[in-house]
């Protein structure tokens, strides 16, 4: 799906972050926090696993709703490059917005906007929309892609009564072999 950005400013604005996580309380109960506080998150409850599909449906519903910025600083670069600090590289390239989870860890979703020389050095990334470079004419619009479509949950997608309502789609890409056949 291709949307139109509007904005007509060629001046570079911070790169956003939305972040879920979810936080032990103990070792019977847990809760789901996002860093942006007009969401509503579930109240703290001992089902471990309906809070992890309930923070990978938030997350995916905050890329879903973002507007990715063509215009955006790398937020990796923001922070000096603290995702990936074994190798350090100038911020250049499209912006990228990125779902980082670690599979292993299973507690943090960020969902990010970042530059093309970063993503790739970031570990457990999934790109999910790329925008095209800023034109030099601010009278033009500039296109970009948006986020591919995730299923919608129901009631929005900070609805804690949404838990279990809808299957959490795949947000991670199946890896791919390196054999050729």
């Amino acid at each position: 799906m291709t949307t139109v950005h509007t904005e007509t400013s060629t001046e570079r604005v911070p790169g956003r972050a939305w972040t879920v996580r979810i936080i032990g309380h103990g070792r019977t109960s847990a809760s789901v926090t996002c860093s942006t506080t007009a969401c509503r998150m579930p109240p703290r409850s001992e089902d471990l696993p309906a809070l992890r599909a309930f923070a990978a449906r938030h997350a995916a519903a905050h890329a879903k709703a973002a507007t990715l910025r063509p215009n955006a600083r790398c937020r990796c670069g923001v922070q000096s490059c603290e995702a990936h600090p074994d190798s350090k590289t100038p911020c250049t390239g499209a912006v990228l917005l990125i779902l980082r989870h670690d599979p292993v860890m299973r507690r943090v979703w960020s969902v990010e906007e970042v530059c093309e020389a970063c993503a790739p050095l970031i570990p457990n990334v999934t790109v999910l929309a790329r925008a095209e470079r800023p034109r030099r004419n601010p009278d033009r619009t500039t296109a970009q892609l948006a986020a591919p479509v995730r299923p919608v949950v129901a009631g929005g997608f900070s609805s804690p009564a949404a838990l279990g309502t809808v299957d959490a789609a795949p947000l991670r890409r199946p890896r791919r072999s390196g054999r050729r056949s």
